[in-house]
C-alpha cells in the first residue's frame, strides 16, 4: 500500500497531539524550527546524518 507523504505526516501529528497532549507552543516551535532548517545550509549536513 502505497501512502502519501503528506498524509502520513497529518495522521501521525494528529495522533501525538491527541494522545501526548503538547503544549500549542511546542508543537509551533517544532513545526516552525523544522521549516526553517530545511530551508537553511544546515539541510544537506543533517540528511547525510539522518541517512
Amino acid at each position: 500500500m502505497d501512502v502519501p507523504l503528506w498524509l502520513a505526516v497529518v495522521v501521525v501529528g494528529y495522533l501525538g497531539i491527541k494522545l501526548a497532549r503538547p503544549p500549542w507552543w511546542l508543537v509551533a516551535l517544532l513545526l516552525l524550527g523544522g521549516y526553517l532548517v530545511a530551508g537553511s545550509v544546515l539541510a544537506p549536513a543533517l540528511a547525510t546524518v539522518l541517512k
